[in-house]
């Protein structure tokens, strides 16, 4: 399936495809500031709607991780890393797609506090 997203303001839009089976909810510094609800899926499926340019860019601690987020309002889209594999993921705040019942998705807790 493919969902569309964006920021609060919509100035930036993505899509990804995939099928969502569960989200997960981090402890880590930043998420439970942020409150984001996270998909885990290959970079390669999640397609940019504008151009990259116009979305600002936040890194922490290891760095390794690019926290992505609008420039205009602010509101984390979705992070970029690699897993131990060297695959490249996108970390999809589900709270930014469109039509989703996140109430009717599984929640694993993830202790990145931890790390």
């Amino acid at each position: 399936m493919i969902y569309l997203g964006s920021c609060h303001c919509g100035h930036t839009g993505f899509e990804v495809e995939g099928d969502i089976d569960h989200l997960v909810e981090c402890n880590c510094s930043i998420c439970s500031k942020r409150g984001s609800l996270l998909w885990f899926v290959p970079r390669r499926q999640l397609r940019l709607l504008t151009p990259e340019q116009e979305l600002s860019t936040y890194t922490f601690h290891t760095h390794k991780i690019r926290h992505r987020f609008c420039a205009h309002c602010g509101i984390h889209t979705y992070g970029e890393g690699t897993v131990a594999s060297g695959e490249a993921m996108a970390a999809i705040n589900a709270r930014c797609l469109e039509g989703v019942d996140l109430s009717q998705i599984p929640i694993r807790r993830f202790d990145g506090r931890s790390l």
